[in-house]
């Protein structure tokens, strides 16, 4: 059992590894030996875990990423009295991380299309999809849950993950918050919007 767990952890570590490259370098520029560095995992480990070489490990560490935004999202919900606050709460947080890692830390999932991986794999393009598909899909289920109709609350829920990707991007060059700030402005008066309209349904 232990030595099963210890395979196990050296996968995870791979992951988080990879993830965390990824979003500081791309996908390109990422290389098993640097992973291996970073996690500190047996250099055996490489294709016992991941057979299907970097594009597998890349595939997991977005599938990872989307998990982790999954649950930012979900811990952005709680106490969110309406979708303006969620909308406020989860670009803030972006921004915050952004701030931390001084301007270093992309997406883990954007490297994969930018990077034209997603367009020689079938697998790593459905991945990409299916990962950002999620985090929309998050965001549209709170923002009815606070009120949002279903068509406008898919709307935001789309504007928001391409508003704070596009902030990743646009801060990183600038090396300053203003994009989230300007991001969370903008969205946050789209979240008023619909729920504006949705209070007037409402009272029809």
């Amino acid at each position: 059992m232990e030595f099963v767990a210890r395979r196990s952890d050296a996968r995870q570590r791979m992951v988080e590894a990879a993830k965390q490259l990824i979003r500081q370098r791309g996908y390109e520029a990422t290389a098993f030996s640097d992973v291996l560095k970073l996690s500190e995992a047996p250099r055996g480990s490489v294709y016992f875990h991941f057979p299907g070489g970097k594009a597998q490990l890349a595939m997991a560490a977005a599938e990872a990423h989307a998990h982790d935004q999954v649950v930012i999202i979900d811990q952005a919900a709680e106490g969110a009295g309406s979708a303006a606050e969620l909308v406020q709460r989860y670009v803030d947080l972006g921004r915050e991380g952004m701030v931390a890692s001084d301007y270093a830390r992309g997406c883990g999932i954007a490297p994969l299309v930018i990077d034209g991986a997603a367009q020689e794999s079938v697998d790593m393009a459905e991945t990409s999809r299916r990962a950002f598909a999620q985090m929309i899909d998050r965001l549209a289920f709170h923002f009815i849950v606070l009120g949002i109709e279903q068509a406008p609350a898919r709307v935001l829920a789309d504007a928001v993950v391409a508003g704070v990707e596009g902030a990743l991007v646009t801060a990183r060059a600038l090396r300053s918050p203003a994009p989230f700030d300007a991001v969370r402005a903008a969205l946050v008066s789209l979240a008023l919007g619909g729920a504006a309209k949705a209070s007037r349904r409402g009272r029809a």
